[in-house]
């Protein structure tokens, strides 16, 4: 970026800073320009968007608030519009709408808002809503006890999933997402269709995608812990993950014996299972495209060394530690 006062370009600077939101103050890693001339500092939409997010999620992290995807998600497991939900809620008409686009909802209406992910108390109010007719009531009280007994046939599958990924709600550790298998699987798949990586490069790609995506954003795309290694940060449970998807056929996985005395097992997309591009963002594509892009002429062990220096590898593979998303704004090999 240029600074409008001399027209040279300014070095993009990241410094500790403690901002303000609610009466509570939080330490952030602040972004801005700076004019080395006249010393004055600038922003960007986009990096007031980085600043502010990181305060709105330790704000939702501290009081337990749920983040848009998850405001998103309890709508939708009811099958209702934004605007029912609110009425059925008691908010005003457009509420719930603006909370799934970002707005931070009270910390009442926020456990409101979690109250009724649980199946029993939305049925309660549901009928305690004066403004819905019997037939709607009736209608969508029925939906949901159905719903019930769906969730009671699929609960095993259900609960491996959460073994699998970490039962964890959204912080730092996760990207301030909720873990989403369904999209991590999409990443694998998407992956293994572009580059057929082998499983150490495959584990580098997720990395870089899913902390790409929260340095640009302040968001993970899948929600999942990484930890640093030997061989650089990995999905925390990646082989049993990996096993898992392999046994779904959701890929197929080819192990390969090298002269060296070692096997690689390297990652295909299957031609009966093609990528769900709808599950992500604009954003988040780009992301995935990029980094496989990036490093679509990196071998492996080029990769490995590559992820030995980023800051995520460098400050946590000591204690082989899980690796906090701040580190995504010192990438420096994408």
């Amino acid at each position: 970026m240029k600074s409008p006062i001399t027209g040279k370009e300014m070095t993009l600077t990241k410094e500790r800073r403690s901002m303000d939101f609610r009466k509570e103050t939080f330490e952030i890693v602040f972004h801005y320009y700076k004019c080395e001339d006249s010393g004055e500092q600038f922003t960007t939409t986009s990096l007031d968007e980085v600043n502010m997010n990181q305060v709105y999620n330790q704000y939702r992290d501290r009081f337990n608030i749920p983040f848009p995807d998850e405001i998103i998600r309890i709508r939708e497991k009811y099958g209702l519009s934004a605007a029912k939900m609110s009425e059925i809620l008691g908010f005003g008409i457009n509420t719930y709408r603006h909370y799934e686009a970002g707005e931070m909802p009270s910390v009442a209406n926020a456990k409101l808002i979690q109250m009724v992910d649980e199946p029993k108390i939305f049925i309660e109010m549901v009928e305690l809503c004066s403004t819905l007719d019997n037939k709607f009531k009736h209608k969508h009280i029925q939906k949901v006890q159905l719903l019930v007994e769906e969730k009671k046939r699929n609960i095993f599958n259900l609960n491996f999933k959460e073994y699998l990924m970490g039962n964890h709600l959204a912080d730092i550790y996760s990207g301030y997402r909720n873990p989403n298998f369904e999209k991590f699987t999409e990443m694998v798949v998407y992956f293994s269709g572009k580059l057929s990586p082998f499983k150490t490069k495959m584990n580098k790609l997720l990395f870089y995608a899913d902390f790409l995506m929260f340095k640009q954003s302040c968001f993970s795309i899948s929600g999942v812990r990484y930890k640093a290694i030997d061989m650089g940060p990995v999905p925390n449970n990646f082989q049993s993950i990996f096993e898992y998807l392999a046994n779904k056929d959701e890929i197929d996985i080819y192990t390969t014996e090298f002269q060296q005395g070692y096997t690689g097992e390297q990652f295909k997309a299957r031609i009966d299972r093609p990528f769900k591009a709808d599950l992500f963002s604009e954003k988040e594509l780009a992301v995935l495209e990029k980094v496989a892009t990036v490093f679509k002429p990196t071998s492996t062990n080029n990769i490995i060394e590559l992820s030995h220096l980023e800051e995520a590898w460098k400050k946590n593979e000591k204690d082989k530690s899980v690796i906090s998303y701040e580190y995504a704004f010192d990438l420096n090999q994408i």
